[in-house]
């Protein structure tokens, strides 16, 4: 698979035949990211570094894009409000690398798309540039694209939306179930392999007790508390919403939580750090895809073995998989849709109908498997 190149990226194989890869910006310290260039976990993280070192990279454009140019008014949509403010950065994080690697396609004749003029662009290179992609992926460059035009539009370099007529591929066959739903014997599983004492412990507690999303449980600490006549809770606003519902969620300390967080030494966490959830060197995670990285190796420690699901794909267990077994887990417990959404932070109730509908089949199925059972009599 060929391998893509970035700007302040210097890629190598080491003496033991490992391929690793840097990133070098003049005045900053080296840094190596790990992953594969192009993959989430290490996009995540090259970008982070980008904005910590000085901002955007010059990868398209280059400072020399010509006015009106694909390559022109992208860097612009970077740097704009519209990127930059309304987005949450975990999105910016998806969106960049989409864009950049739309930009750098190629016609058939061997153009790159960004150095074409945005108003000439029309529905075939954007079709051309979906083709082979998976339905996922297909989603997600769209979304991205019209995300990207839509600013052009607003900034009259388009009159308007030439992806309007498309629609994204449609797969024969079960829907994706997304990740790994945890279930009660590998919630036990895992705190059998990590003790009270460990962060391993206290990530996975803190994430069943609050439903969080990776990239808000790795930030969320002794800030957060907030002390009450009826027991401790955890306040925070989730990333995602923050720039559309603005919610703020309060959430009850479970006694596992509460048990988790007083078992941990306070030698663990560095001199200042307030996070709950801290990396080897007692610091905070750099990122939401580092910690999401540190959860995976937890997992394997504790023997969770990838699963076959029902769609097709082999998944394993991770982070966001203990956010939809809480969520399992408040469905199960009788909670209502509005309940559930005030501790997930859902704007919607159709987010959280495949946990209510599962709840009512298996209480529908018992009362009529009594029914059969008080129908039928005695067996002799």
């Amino acid at each position: 698979m060929a391998e893509i190149k970035l700007e302040y990226v210097n890629s190598f194989t080491d003496s033991r035949g490992k391929r690793r890869h840097v990133f070098r910006r003049k005045g900053h310290k080296r840094t190596s990211i790990k992953g594969r260039p192009g993959s989430q976990e290490f996009m995540d993280r090259y970008h982070e570094l980008v904005a910590k070192t000085g901002g955007s990279p010059a990868e398209i454009g280059k400072g020399k894009a010509k006015a009106g140019t694909i390559d022109a008014v992208m860097l612009a949509f970077f740097r704009s409000d519209a990127f930059e403010k309304a987005l949450a950065q975990e999105t910016q994080n998806t969106w960049r690398p989409i864009l950049e690697r739309f930009a750098a396609h190629k016609t058939p004749a061997g153009r790159r798309y960004g150095d074409n003029r945005i108003a000439t662009l029309r529905e075939k290179p954007v079709r051309d540039f979906l083709a082979g992609k998976t339905a996922n992926a297909q989603k997600n460059a769209l979304t991205a694209i019209r995300g990207f035009i839509r600013y052009a539009v607003a900034q009259k370099f388009l009159s308007s939306d030439p992806t309007k007529e498309i629609e994204v591929l449609k797969v024969d066959g079960p829907k994706s179930m997304g990740h790994m739903t945890w279930l009660e014997p590998q919630v036990e599983q895992y705190r059998k392999r990590h003790r009270l004492g460990t962060v391993a412990r206290l990530a996975l507690e803190l994430l069943l007790n609050i439903a969080a999303r990776r990239l808000d449980a790795h930030l969320i600490g002794q800030q957060h508390i907030k002390r009450t006549e009826k027991g401790d809770k955890l306040v925070w606003r989730p990333n995602k919403t923050k720039r559309s519902t603005g919610k703020l969620l309060s959430i009850k300390i479970m006694p596992t939580l509460q048990a988790a967080i007083d078992a941990i030494p306070n030698k663990t966490r560095a001199d200042g750090v307030l996070t709950f959830i801290v990396n080897e060197y007692g610091k905070a995670f750099a990122s939401a895809a580092a910690f999401g990285n540190c959860f995976a190796r937890w997992c394997r420690a504790a023997d969770l073995k990838p699963v076959l699901c029902d769609d097709g794909k082999v998944r394993n267990f991770r982070a966001h998989g203990l956010r939809k077994a809480a969520l399992r887990m408040l469905a199960h417990a009788g909670c209502t849709g509005v309940e559930m959404m005030a501790v997930s932070g859902h704007s919607s109730l159709d987010q959280l109908q495949e946990y209510l509908e599962e709840v009512e089949q298996e209480r529908a199925a018992d009362a009529a498997m009594s029914k059969l059972a008080n129908s039928a009599g005695t067996v002799e």
